[in-house]
């Protein structure tokens, strides 16, 4: 049972499920596969990191979705994680139009990376991916995926959050003044 306000219920409802997760924040990633005329690109908030010998993490896409087959056939997939000046990618990328192939690229900035899938160099940071294993769960499937490269990017800006169903940002640090 779960408890809501004080209140138990039996079995929740998708929406109030939903709205609960958005009381997590997060961070806010572009996933990618692909470079050149393959490039495909979706905005994605759910990233795990899961071991650290191995190197493995772990993302969540839509089993139905057109990424799955993709990065299932190729074996790989990059994640990069975005800065909060970067809301205006996580937002074309998440709808049903968003730019694929040499759009997507030169709408990201993109370069490919050693696994052969597009890379954003201006991201906060970015992972390339070897899949490691693929779990159903549900109307998703976990990808575990072994890190093989990653990039920082010591000059970007602070990332991207997700939260209650918003865009958002870090607090500002204080000043020396402020403080």
């Amino acid at each position: 049972m779960t408890a809501v306000t004080g209140a138990l219920l039996a079995e929740p409802d998708v929406t109030t499920f939903r709205t609960a997760m958005g009381r997590f924040p997060t961070g806010v990633t572009l996933l990618t596969q692909g470079s050149g005329e393959d490039t495909i690109v979706m905005t994605l908030n759910s990233l795990t990191s899961v071991s650290l010998d191995p190197l493995l993490l772990l993302v969540s896409v839509k089993a139905d979705g057109r990424m799955l087959p993709r990065i299932t056939r190729a074996g790989s997939f990059v994640v990069n994680v975005l800065t909060e000046p970067q809301r205006d990618l996580a937002q074309e990328f998440c709808r049903p139009d968003r730019p694929e192939g040499h759009a997507a690229m030169l709408r990201l900035a993109a370069e490919e990376g050693v696994t052969g899938n597009a890379v954003l160099p201006a991201a906060e940071a970015y992972f390339e991916c070897l899949v490691d294993a693929e779990y159903r769960a549900g109307d998703h499937t976990l990808l575990i995926g072994r890190v093989v490269a990653l990039g920082q990017n010591a000059a970007a800006s602070d990332p991207l959050l997700f939260h209650r169903g918003r865009f958002g940002r870090l607090p500002a640090e204080p000043t020396a003044e402020a403080a």
